[in-house]
């Protein structure tokens, strides 16, 4: 059941039990009314939790090696030597100006 018919429940219950004024010895309109507007109440309040159950829930899966890629630990062991990090655009004018 979906909250739209969980509503639809609930307005067909009021409905019955308020609007429709019938005497009968072996049935209460008023009750049945409240009964299924109950059971709409109940309808929408499980849709709602099975929904939010499913977002809750969903894990979402990453390649490791993928993962890899995007690791911020650092390195155990860093090197003495200077890293470069100028663009490779830039380079060659650095390499002229300082020989």
């Amino acid at each position: 059941m979906r909250i739209g018919a969980g509503i639809a429940l609930v307005v067909v219950g009021a409905i019955i039990a308020f609007a429709v004024r019938d005497t009968s010895d072996t049935l209460n309109l008023t009750a049945l009314g409240i009964i299924i507007m109950l059971g709409g109440i109940a309808g929408i309040w499980v849709s709602y939790s099975l929904a939010n159950a499913r977002r809750r829930n969903e894990a979402k899966l990453i390649d490791p090696e993928v993962e890899k890629q995007y690791d911020t630990t650092p390195p155990e062991k860093v090197s003495g030597d200077m890293i470069d990090v100028t663009p490779s655009h830039l380079r060659e004018k650095q390499k002229r100006f300082y020989r």
